[in-house]
């Protein structure tokens, strides 16, 4: 399969479809993959952590981590749910042990993470998500590296079985 080295689109008619894009990628996870969760409040970036969640198995209801910045979910692997929105400064981020999170032993999903450019990770996956409905949503897949590369493009693929969603790139 080739590897897309731009940005492919998924397009979301409902929660429920966003929810299930995040369930397809769960089984295409692997440790210290991390996802940036990008766009707008309400946008659905916990509707897709939650999909993320299921489909690694975490039993436990999965919020936005807002008030906490980091939420630690058991499941087949472990999934660290970082939310930075509260943070002023980058350099807050040590104070989570960001980096030491994002190389340790699970998936590291990352709202709001785009606000600080050094937290960006040099390989994953940044997804931003636009609302362009009531619950249409549109989700914006660019690879950071080759094995962002890797999952963008399985990702779409897997997407192709989920009902409500469509696929396109630019």
């Amino acid at each position: 399969m080739p590897r897309p080295t731009h940005e492919s689109v998924l397009t979301s008619a409902s929660q429920q479809a966003t929810e299930a894009l995040g369930e397809v990628v769960a089984p295409l996870l692997a440790l210290g993959d991390v996802l940036v969760l990008t766009g707008d409040l309400g946008a659905g970036k916990t509707q897709l952590a939650k999909g993320i969640a299921r489909g690694l198995g975490v039993a436990e209801p999965v919020t936005s981590p807002t008030f906490n910045l980091l939420l630690v979910h058991p499941g087949r692997l472990p999934l660290y749910h970082f939310d930075l929105y509260r943070l002023e400064r980058a350099d807050e981020l040590e104070d989570l042990d960001y980096w030491g999170t994002l190389e340790a032993d699970g998936v590291s999903l990352v709202e709001w993470g785009d606000r600080f450019a050094e937290a960006m990770p040099p390989d994953g996956v940044l997804v931003r998500i636009a609302i362009i409905g009531d619950e249409e949503r549109e989700l914006a897949l660019t690879p950071l590296g080759e094995r962002g590369s890797e999952l963008v493009g399985a990702w779409v693929e897997a997407a192709r079985d989920v009902a409500g969603v469509t696929r396109g790139a630019r």
